[in-house]
């Protein structure tokens, strides 16, 4: 039996009005098994063009939105808790107003969920803001084992390709303010409250890399957010002391290597073998 669902997006005032009518666009009419609803959470004062866009979005979609308006920024954490309340179905799909959607993905992501799993990813293409050129592939662990292995040192999902059950992320506490690490601290959260998990390799979303991608992994304010991440990880025993002092220590200090050792870094050992931290919850 296919359950429906409820696809879930913010979009905040540094969105780019294409992007988001692309990113809809493909996350709805595009795909060959649509959400039975849209709830988008408009986090704060947009421009002009991008209310345009929408208008525009919401007048054109083929399933019904809900528009949730909120007055002042909260950040993404805290409009996605605001949209999962207004969710009309258990199932949830997240998706960024940036990225772009490959037809097919959630036909190949929601019988993994109807079938037993609470949160499933899938891989992503990582594809350039100029000319739209590929130039890299994310592929996330697979199988619940290595999953729940892996997390404890990197987080195994990419927060906008996921589907979950709303109950499971309630159940874990919702999304709760954590520096820019709020959705690894879900997803940590979750595995630990017993959700089964699951991840599928192909790549179903293409993920828009801007001017800056990787100088924003790195600096000050990424690193406190990550001690905060590894301070809550041991508090909740997720992590064995010998795992938090390994993360304090390669974690940390990848945070602060230069920009181009940092894209290598990552080229090498993250994208290829797990799932990277998303646009603002890095």
């Amino acid at each position: 039996m296919t359950e429906p669902f409820s696809l879930l997006m913010a979009v905040y005032g540094g969105d780019h009005p294409v992007h988001f009518a692309k990113a809809f666009a493909s996350s709805v009419g595009g795909q060959s098994r649509r959400p039975g609803q849209v709830v988008l959470v408009q986090d704060g004062p947009v421009s002009p063009g991008l209310e345009g866009a929408i208008e525009s979005a919401i007048a054109d979609s083929p399933v019904p939105v809900v528009h949730r308006r909120i007055d002042e920024n909260v950040g993404l954490a805290g409009a996605l808790d605001e949209g999962l309340a207004l969710s009309e179905y258990d199932v949830v799909a997240r998706m960024d107003a940036d990225d772009i959607s490959l037809p097919e993905r959630f036909a190949a992501q929601l019988p993994l969920i109807e079938d037993g799993l609470d949160l499933v990813g899938t891989g992503m293409l990582e594809f350039l803001d100029d000319d739209g050129s590929i130039v890299g592939r994310r592929v996330p662990r697979t199988g619940e084992d290595e999953i729940r292995n892996y997390a404890r040192f990197h987080d195994p999902f990419s927060h906008p390709t996921v589907v979950y059950r709303r109950s499971a992320v309630e159940r874990a506490g919702g999304y709760q303010p954590l520096g820019l690490m709020e959705d690894y601290w879900l997803f940590a959260r979750m595995i630990h409250a017993g959700a089964r998990v699951g991840n599928l390799a192909d790549p179903l979303v293409m993920y828009r890399v801007g001017a800056g991608a990787y100088a924003r992994r790195g600096g000050t304010a990424q690193w406190r957010s990550e001690m905060a991440l590894q301070r809550a990880f041991r508090r909740i025993g997720f992590t064995t002391r010998g795992e938090y002092l390994r993360n304090v220590v390669v974690r940390g200090g990848y945070r602060f290597v230069p920009e181009p050792v940092r894209r290598l870094a990552y080229r090498r050992f993250i994208a290829r073998g797990g799932a990277a931290e998303g646009r603002d919850l890095a």
